[in-house]
């Protein structure tokens, strides 16, 4: 499957007001995309078009909010009405309450599954047909590391991304079959600093955090860049991401008794935050137009290797060839 060059591209990013949708829409503008941005908060959107304005870039805005078919459908209408395509749909529009299960009520449960999990059917829904129209494009959905393994206190979460998994790989198949030329790619971060540590609802006591270590939104952004002109079935962002599906895979007791161990403090930060503090579980706050959260970051080998797969092979072939090498030598010498 050919993908267009990014600088060739018109790209739909649903969730970019803050964090990695924002940094995201930003790096494909550089890169010479034409996007559409889109998320609820209006003020947001506005200073992120100024933003890429400013620097050169073509954007366009359209508020919606994703547990409405019909404000999502809007979304794919404005791409066709300003740029007449879809070349490439990025879906991470999200919320989070951290709580354990018995403190989560039905109506917060269903916020966040309606949200995070039908707003990225209903984006699939509405962006596919255009996809398909024009014989090739991506589909791009960013869920979690907690599709593979769900941490404590994030149940509704968690139940959120592993049902991303679930229909991707539903429907990435059934492309598949019938030939459609369409690259259907799930995004996995783990531990990301953006705001939505300040925006989430919270039932700790405290403000949380991501369990460390950290990574930037840049590195999930140029992640998002790479397999839209790289067809790829998914991918996981973090060290510490490869490391903990690994171990799910192979041991999901030792996993649970990792998280019994540390998962919960790992969580949580010193600084209070009330139940009633404003957050974005039902409506957009402000104050967090940003890419970046507070907490420190490092940097992933693993996710710079993934998207340098050229790099990645040459340095296979080259340790193989030094060890063929000095596997003869030592024969050479016995």
């Amino acid at each position: 499957m050919q993908l267009k060059p990014i600088n060739q591209q018109v790209v739909a990013i649903v969730g970019a007001s803050s964090g990695i949708g924002r940094e995201t829409a930003l790096q494909f503008a550089r890169e010479g995309a034409k996007v559409i941005v889109s998320a609820r908060n209006q003020a947001g959107l506005d200073s992120l078009v100024e933003e890429i304005r400013q620097a050169g870039g073509d954007a366009t805005a359209i508020a919606a909010d994703v547990r409405e078919f019909k404000q999502v459908q809007a979304i794919a209408d404005k791409v066709i009405q300003q740029y007449g395509r879809l070349d490439t749909w990025v879906h991470l529009a999200a919320v989070e309450l951290y709580a354990s299960f018995e403190q989560t009520t039905p109506e917060e449960f269903k916020q966040i599954i309606d949200i995070n999990l039908m707003g990225q059917v209903f984006g699939a829904m509405v962006a596919l047909p255009h996809l398909k129209r024009e014989g090739r494009g991506a589909l791009i959905h960013v869920s979690s590391v907690e599709a593979i393994r769900a941490l404590p206190l994030q149940s509704a979460y968690a139940s959120s991304k592993h049902g991303i998994n679930g229909f991707l790989e539903s429907l990435r198949v059934e492309l598949m079959h019938d030939k459609v030329p369409v690259s259907v790619t799930e995004v996995q971060p783990a531990s990301i600093n953006t705001p939505v540590f300040d925006k989430a609802r919270t039932k700790l006591g405290v403000k949380p955090m991501g369990v460390p270590p950290l990574y930037a939104p840049a590195d999930v952004a140029k992640v998002i860049l790479y397999v839209a002109e790289h067809p790829t079935r998914d991918i996981v962002v973090g060290d510490a991401g490869k490391a903990i599906t690994l171990l799910q895979r192979l041991s999901p007791q030792l996993v649970d008794a990792f998280m019994r161990q540390s998962g919960f403090e790992a969580q949580r930060t010193d600084k209070p935050k009330s139940e009633d503090a404003p957050t974005n579980l039902y409506e957009p706050i402000s104050g967090y137009d940003q890419v970046n959260g507070e907490f420190p970051t490092q940097p992933s080998l693993t996710t710079w290797l993934d998207t340098h797969p050229t790099v990645t092979w040459g340095a296979i072939a080259a340790t193989a060839a030094l060890g063929a090498a000095a596997l003869l030598g030592w024969g050479n010498e016995v």
